[in-house]
């Protein structure tokens, strides 16, 4: 059944309505005078949670030229976590699997081969008990783990996920790191914001989040990132789908009504170059670095708590610091993060920003190395009925199917 050609112009007339209610003409002013007059350095509670790392600018590169640039890195390797996604069974277990892997370019095969698996599993049962702990399997090039989470009726997807997702990623980056000779990149933020989160929300979560197993995924990252200092190999996280609210919320406290729905729509705005009506698409627009010290990245500032986790450093060199990449192309807006302990130095931080604007022109999207580590990491729809099936098989038990599995087919 489609929508009648009549039903398809009355929608558009409502379009019509809401777009004659709604006047952006001065986002665009708004987003330069956030960025100017707010971000240097924007305060909470007197503590400047948001403030520049150097020079404070935006910036513009050619897309052909940034694309051929010599990059500083000669070697990129990047990390990636696939999951199962949560699936509750008819015997009350409810699990998720992740599966990541390290992608290299150029290509090393050895590094692609080993992987890191976790299945988290959340029983209602107090009474089951499994076995934890790493095991090594596949000739001991890879490793694999079973992790029973806390239990928690109402946060049981979320917590089989998080911490699947979390704990494979960061081991894996954490038992493979001493392979990279020039620069890590972890395939989203770099730390588990969501466990961060967890922090600041409904308290059995908070209490969740100064549990064993969110410690032990944090201090990984804590970990990686004393490891990377160490060896003074530079560590990137790279966001392609930035979904932070944290300057926004801010911004309105402040009495200024920021007209965006998170933080990406308001740099998106920032970065987006228009001539005569149109985008501009021959070059890449993006921001110079800013610290962050607010929200999920509260925890890791130097007057957080990293949710009990000892660091061994000076804790201001844990401390996340951003840029943002506009790629006009396909009007997408990727985040960049690395700790301050690399983008203090003027000369890496000038290298690292190179780097990803190279990268992103010619690759239309994240480093060549971080589509690789998605590509080896990613669980597709078959695979996935088919791990359902297996786990079918040993449980003796039917996975709990919905009315979307039927109307929309089984992922």
């Amino acid at each position: 059944m489609t929508l009648d050609p009549i039903h398809v112009d009355t929608i558009a007339y409502l379009a019509s309505a809401i777009a004659d209610g709604v006047d952006d003409g001065d986002h665009d002013d708004l987003a330069g005078t956030v960025w100017t007059d707010w971000l240097d350095p924007l305060r909470d509670d007197g503590r400047p949670v948001i403030e520049p790392v150097g020079e404070h600018e935006l910036r513009r590169a050619s897309v052909e030229d940034a694309a051929l640039a010599e990059r500083p890195f000669p070697t990129t390797h990047g990390v990636d976590s696939g999951t199962l996604n949560p699936t509750a069974f008819k015997n009350g277990l409810v699990l998720d699997v992740a599966h990541a892997a390290m992608g290299t370019e150029p290509t090393d095969l050895d590094v692609h081969q080993s992987r890191s698996i976790v299945v988290t599993v959340h029983a209602t049962d107090a009474t089951v008990h499994l076995p934890d702990g790493w095991s090594r399997y596949d000739g001991s090039n890879s490793e694999r783990r079973v992790l029973t989470v806390p239990r928690t009726r109402r946060f049981a997807d979320e917590t089989v996920h998080e911490l699947a997702l979390s704990l494979a990623e960061s081991h894996h980056a954490l038992q493979h790191s001493h392979v990279v000779d020039d620069l890590l990149v972890l395939d989203g933020p770099l730390y588990p914001k969501q466990l961060l989160n967890w922090a600041t929300r409904d308290r059995e979560l908070r209490d969740l989040a100064y549990g064993d197993a969110v410690t032990e995924a944090v201090e990984n990252y804590v970990r990686l990132v004393e490891r990377h200092v160490e060896r003074e190999v530079p560590l990137l996280g790279f966001v392609k789908n930035s979904t932070s609210r944290y300057l926004t919320r801010t911004l309105d406290a402040k009495g200024v009504e920021a007209p965006w729905p998170d933080d990406a729509a308001m740099f998106t705005r920032l970065l987006e170059r228009r001539a005569d009506g149109e985008r501009v698409t021959d070059e890449l627009t993006f921001t110079s670095w800013l610290h962050s010290r607010g929200g999920s990245d509260e925890p890791l500032s130097a007057s957080g708590d990293a949710l009990g986790v000892e660091r061994n450093l000076d804790p201001a060199l844990y401390e996340v610091t951003f840029m943002f990449v506009y790629d006009p192309r396909g009007d997408l807006l990727f985040k960049v993060e690395s700790p301050a302990a690399f983008t203090e130095d003027e000369a890496v931080r000038s290298a690292l920003t190179t780097q990803v604007v190279s990268e992103v022109a010619a690759e239309r999207g994240p480093p060549r190395a971080v589509d690789k580590a998605d590509e080896l990491a990613a669980i597709g729809v078959g695979e996935k009925e088919s791990l359902r099936r297996k786990f079918e098989e040993r449980f003796g038990s039917e996975f709990l199917h919905t009315y979307d599995d039927v109307r929309w087919g089984e992922e």
